[in-house]
């Protein structure tokens, strides 16, 4: 995709376009993996280290790997609603960079961040999953957490 224009297309749908999310409409086995309500926004099975995103209850993005909170540090199961977005954030706790954060229960967030290392209880996301799930997510929008 050097030197093509995508700023009208949201990053899922120019990631999709690029081949580098995989493309079409996701097929009915692919959304029935999901294992959230359909008014989610986004998902996160801890048991299996997966999430989605989700727009009217069919999958627009996932699986994809993710890691969450090591022993003593466990990201809490549950539905929240995205609270806020910082693009640069720096954890006030850890002072670690956590870049694209969407956080949905307090101090919790989806960042980017090593997707096979365990979290302070946050979700980490692949830089490029980061970005997408940064891109797709408001305020106000329904995350589920499963186990």
């Amino acid at each position: 995709m050097v030197g093509a224009v995508v700023a009208p297309m949201t990053l899922v749908a120019s990631l999709v376009v690029a081949g580098l999310l995989g493309g079409g409409a996701p097929d009915a086995e692919a959304a029935a993996a999901a294992p959230c309500r359909a008014t989610a926004r986004a998902c996160v099975r801890l048991s299996t280290n997966e999430a989605w995103l989700l727009r009217d209850g069919r999958v627009v993005l996932g699986p994809v790997r993710v890691s969450h909170g090591a022993p003593g540090h466990r990201t809490p199961a549950g539905a929240f609603r995205v609270a806020f977005k910082s693009r640069d954030h720096v954890s006030s706790i850890y002072d670690l960079p956590m870049p694209y954060a969407v956080f949905f229960n307090g101090d919790i967030a989806f960042h980017e961040g090593d997707t096979r290392a365990a979290s302070h209880g946050c979700v980490h996301l692949s830089p490029t999953v980061a970005r997408a799930f940064y891109g797709a997510l408001q305020p106000g929008d329904m995350v589920q957490v499963v186990h």
